[in-house]
C-alpha cells in the first residue's frame, strides 16, 4: 500500500498551535475533568438507545395501528441518527472512554445500525480528518458524481440543479450506505490517498456478520412478525432510512460545505500551503453553538472546529473548549468559521450548492483561498446567520 504524497508543512503558526494546545490542556488540568465522557454522556447514551429500541419494540408488539407504527418508524429514524452522532462517533474516535474495549464495544453500535465501523474509521477518522476539503482525496466531498461539493471538482450539466435535489439525495444516504457504500469501499483498490489498500480478513468477516444482523432485525424479523402487507412494511422501512439519512446528510454537510470554508489544493509536489492544524481551521465551520438542544442531539458536531482539532476529546467538552479555541484563533488572526444558527447554516449550505452548481469559475473565486495571506477572509462565514 502506498499513499499519495500530500504533505503539510511542519512550520507555520507555531505560536497559535502551541498556545491552543496548552490552553485546552490547562482547562482540563484546572477543572480536574477527564477528557472523556462524563455522566451526562452516559445518560444521553441510554436515552438515544431507548429512542431506537423503544419504538422498535412497540412496532413489533403488533398492538398498534399502521399509522401509529409509521409515527414510531419516524421516531426510530431520529433515534438512529442520534445514536450515530452521540454514541458511535465519539466511540470510533476513541473519545468516549480511555478504555479501548469500551470504545470498541460502543463503536459496534455503528455496525448494528447497518454501517461498517472499520470503514468509517478509515474514510472518516483518517482520510477526512487528515485531508479535509481536498478535492480528489476527501471522500466526504466526493461521494456522489451528481453532487458537486468542491469548486475544483469536475462540473457537469446536472450540477446546475443540485440545490433542488441535494437534500433528497442526502435522505437516501443511509440506504446507500447499508446496501452499497460499504461493499463498494471494501472492493475498491484505491481509497482516498491509499493505493492497493488491503483490508484485514477479520474486518471483512465482521462486515458480513454485522450486515446480516442488521438485515435480520430491520427486515427479516419484521416481515415474519408484523401483521402488515409487504408494501406497508416497505413504507415503514423507508421512513426509518430516509429520516436518518436526511438528518445525517445535512448535519455533516454543514461542517465543511458552507460559505467561509476553503478548499485548498497541494502544489505540484504535493505540499500544502498551511500546517495541518491551520488547514483544519480554514476548512471547517461550526453552527448553532448556543443551541443546547441541537448540540445535545448531534453529539457536539455543531462544534466541528473543536472536533477536528481535538477529535479524541469527548464531545461533551466542546462547548467549554470552544471559547478557548475562538479566543486563541482571534488573537493570532486565524479564522474561526461559524454560523450562529442551524437554519443559517442550512441556508448557507443551500447557497453553496447553488453557487457550485451554477458557475465553476464563480464558485472557485468565491470559495477558494487564493490570496497571499491565506487567512485574509477570516470573517467570511460570519456575515450570514
Amino acid at each position: 500500500m502506498t499513499a499519495t504524497a500530500i504533505s503539510f508543512p511542519k512550520r507555520g503558526a507555531e505560536d497559535f498551535i502551541r498556545e491552543v494546545k496548552a490552553e485546552v490542556a490547562g482547562y482540563f488540568t484546572a477543572t480536574g475533568r477527564s477528557t472523556k465522557a462524563d455522566w451526562t454522556m452516559w445518560l444521553k447514551t441510554v436515552v438515544l438507545v431507548a429512542v431506537v429500541v423503544g419504538p422498535y419494540a412497540a412496532i413489533m408488539s403488533n398492538r398498534l395501528s399502521p399509522l401509529v407504527m409509521l409515527g414510531f418508524a419516524f421516531l426510530m429514524g431520529i433515534g438512529m441518527a442520534g445514536v450515530g452522532f452521540g454514541i458511535s462517533h465519539d466511540a470510533l474516535h476513541g473519545a468516549y472512554s480511555s478504555n479501548a474495549t469500551v470504545n470498541r464495544l460502543l463503536g459496534l453500535s455503528f455496525d448494528l445500525l447497518g454501517a461498517n465501523s472499520y470503514m468509517w474509521k478509515l474514510t472518516h477518522n483518517v482520510i477526512h480528518h487528515t485531508y479535509t476539503n481536498i478535492d480528489g482525496v476527501d471522500e466526504d466531498i466526493d461521494f456522489a458524481p451528481f453532487l458537486r461539493l468542491s469548486p475544483h471538482a469536475r462540473h457537469h450539466w446536472q450540477h446546475r440543479y443540485q440545490h433542488f435535489y441535494a437534500f433528497a439525495t442526502y435522505s437516501i444516504a443511509v440506504l446507500f450506505w447499508v446496501f452499497v457504500k460499504d461493499y463498494r469501499y471494501f472492493l475498491k483498490r484505491d481509497l482516498g490517498p491509499y493505493k492497493n489498500k488491503r483490508h484485514p480478513p477479520g474486518e471483512v468477516a465482521l462486515l458480513i456478520v454485522t450486515k446480516l444482523l442488521y438485515y435480520s432485525w430491520m427486515i427479516v424479523i419484521p416481515l415474519l412478525v408484523l401483521h402488515l402487507a409487504w408494501w406497508q412494511f416497505l413504507i415503514g422501512f423507508l421512513t426509518v432510512q430516509l429520516t436518518a439519512g436526511l438528518i445525517l446528510g445535512v448535519v455533516f454537510q454543514l461542517a465543511h460545505v458552507v460559505e467561509g470554508t476553503d478548499y485548498p489544493l497541494p502544489d505540484a509536489t504535493g505540499a500544502m500551503e498551511n500546517t495541518w492544524l491551520v488547514h483544519e481551521m480554514i476548512t471547517t465551520s461550526n453552527f448553532a453553538p448556543r443551541n443546547r438542544v441541537v448540540g445535545w442531539y448531534v453529539g457536539g458536531l455543531n462544534y466541528q472546529v473543536e472536533h477536528h482539532l481535538f477529535p479524541k476529546i469527548c464531545s461533551v467538552h466542546y462547548p467549554a473548549i470552544s471559547a478557548i479555541v475562538r479566543r486563541t484563533a482571534e488573537a493570532h488572526g486565524i479564522p474561526y468559521n461559524e454560523h450562529a444558527t442551524l437554519w443559517g447554516a442550512i441556508r448557507s449550505h443551500y447557497r453553496m450548492l447553488k453557487r457550485l452548481g451554477r458557475d465553476p469559475r464563480m464558485a472557485r473565486s468565491a470559495t477558494t483561498s487564493t490570496m497571499t495571506n491565506p487567512w485574509e477572509h477570516r470573517a467570511a462565514s460570519k456575515q450570514r446567520a
